[in-house]
């Protein structure tokens, strides 16, 4: 996979060519069809990411983790991302929106119980934010936790909340305080073989492979030693997280814009109208140029933002612009590719796959409308 490095160490090229040919063993062309016409997880893929200790890497390494940086991370999820979103997501949804949560907000006593497992890759999680009535209002949810005794019992619905019927346990967002906004949310882990829990698979455009679901809980137990954090300080606990969302879902987007132009580049390759290679008609190299500068946007401004991250700057206002760049031109990019393979792109096939899941990039992870709202924030507009 050529392209430019923008100054990886030698280190983090040798993760990158490692992860993509690890990947190109387990996860061939005709496994990643296979799974998405089934809906199916790609449980062999996460597997052989954690048998190669590929789910340690984010992790302090007082638990046994990498340590990495934020660099370091970008790298490892534009290769993810390139090679097929679907194991991207499944890798984020249990390290990062799981195991994160729980060394950044947990107790000793929860770290110890969680994080090997994780790393080990012996449960799988996901975090379940978004309600019905509230999507980027977060503030906004109503699923009560309500305290009894030594456990909490939760009532109520989550909605798209991805990979939630593969998961053993879902970091929820809460509400333990219904009357205080933001100030009454709460951060608890519930295992999902509890009863009253049920998760329902939807029918998404894309990423079907890591489908979204319907969460429901009546009277969901959950012992209060689960919870993350301070109780009512779980706004906190996710404004946290929220600089590395951003920068991963930005080089996950800039993998899947590598991706398309490599899928269109083997289409064109041979490819002859009225007697001429279709790239040499302006109409298309041109369309090429411009998947190609908006990739490198994208790349840039990933790049850049993960560096500053590492140097300890404050890099809200870059996270945002990075995640709303990267997965706005991933979907751009993506199009032009569609364009370009005409009928080929639209039936059944790598491109048409990539088109659909570059959809959700500026939903997931806060929309891009949102994005801009932080960004004009810190404007001071």
């Amino acid at each position: 996979m050529p392209y430019k490095t923008f100054g990886f160490t030698e280190e983090q090229i040798l993760m990158r060519d490692n992860v993509l040919g690890l990947l190109a063993r387990v996860l061939r062309p005709e496994k990643i069809a296979e799974l998405e016409e089934n809906s199916e997880y790609p449980y062999e893929a996460f597997r052989a990411l954690a048998d190669a200790g590929w789910l340690t890497l984010p992790f302090d390494e007082d638990y046994g983790g990498m340590g990495a940086g934020y660099k370091d991370f970008a790298v490892f999820i534009e290769a993810l991302g390139y090679h097929f979103p679907g194991i991207r997501t499944a890798y984020m949804t249990t390290v990062v929106y799981g195991g994160l949560y729980i060394q950044n907000l947990g107790s000793d006593t929860l770290k110890e119980e969680f994080l090997p497992k994780i790393m080990k890759g012996d449960i799988r999680m996901a975090v379940a934010m978004t309600e019905p009535q509230s999507g980027s209002d977060v503030a906004g949810i109503r699923l009560r936790a309500t305290r009894d005794g030594d456990d909490y019992v939760l009532n109520g619905q989550k909605v798209y909340i991805t990979n939630a019927h593969e998961s053993d346990y879902l970091v929820v967002a809460v509400k333990t305080d219904p009357d205080a906004g933001r100030k009454g949310i709460s951060l608890v882990i519930v295992d999902t073989t509890d009863p009253g829990f049920e998760a329902r698979p939807m029918d998404p455009l894309g990423s079907r492979s890591t489908l979204l679901n319907e969460v429901f809980f009546d009277d969901v137990r959950v012992p209060a030693s689960r919870l993350l954090g301070e109780e009512n300080g779980g706004w906190r606990g996710l404004m946290q997280g929220l600089n590395l969302e951003r920068i991963l879902i930005a080089a996950a987007a800039s993998g899947q814009c590598l991706k398309i132009i490599e899928v269109a580049k083997n289409f064109v390759e041979d490819r002859k109208a009225f007697g001429k290679r279709i790239t040499d008609f302006q109409a298309v190299a041109h369309k090429f140029a411009e998947m190609a500068m908006m990739t490198e946007t994208a790349r840039l401004h990933t790049y850049n933002t993960a560096a500053m991250l590492d140097a300890g700057e404050d890099a809200v206002i870059e996270t945002a612009m990075a995640k709303v760049i990267a997965s706005e031109n991933n979907f751009k990019v993506a199009d032009l590719g569609m364009h370009i393979m005409g009928a080929a792109g639209y039936v059944q096939g790598d491109m048409q796959r990539l088109f659909r899941d570059a959809r959700l990039g500026t939903i997931g992870g806060g929309t891009s409308d949102i994005l801009r709202n932080v960004i004009a924030q810190r404007m001071d507009l």
